[in-house]
């Protein structure tokens, strides 16, 4: 037994951007979210138990490497909104591309990785009733979390 605080999931990753309505604008136009709440200079786009916090004040240039991964109900919608809104994707595992202010964003379809949410969870999303796909349930249970 470790005298360390296991890791158990990220409750939500700050994203740096210069104009927030614009951010909320693209943002909306890419994928289906609420907001969870706002105070001046940030806003917070829900994801079930977890969100995403939208901040102003990005003066970095574009990121790399450095990037974050969200996960979706459905990545072909994803592809479609990014390429109707004419956003440049790039090679990579799942669906890659930089937002207006450099962030660099990989989205993954559920079905497809080990990242799990509970029923409960699912159900409060509107997402009862989606499953795995048969090598994301093999890497479950070769984890032994299925």
């Amino acid at each position: 037994m470790s005298n360390r605080s296991k890791l158990v999931g990220i409750n939500h990753v700050a994203l740096e951007v210069a104009d927030l309505e614009a951010a909320l604008a693209f943002y909306g136009s890419i994928f289906d979210f609420k907001l969870r709440g706002r105070v001046p200079g940030m806003a917070f786009i829900d994801m079930g138990d977890q969100f995403i916090a939208l901040a102003e004040g990005r003066v970095d240039g574009p990121d790399r490497g450095r990037h974050f991964g969200l996960v979706v109900d459905d990545g072909d919608r994803v592809r479609a909104a990014l390429d109707a809104a004419g956003v440049e994707m790039f090679r990579g595992r799942g669906i890659n591309f930089r937002d207006p202010w450099g962030n660099y964003i990989q989205v993954v379809d559920y079905r497809d990785v080990q990242f799990t949410k509970t029923p409960e969870v699912l159900r409060g999303m509107g997402l009862n009733g989606i499953g795995k796909r048969e090598r994301a349930l093999a890497e479950l249970r070769e984890k032994g979390l299925v």
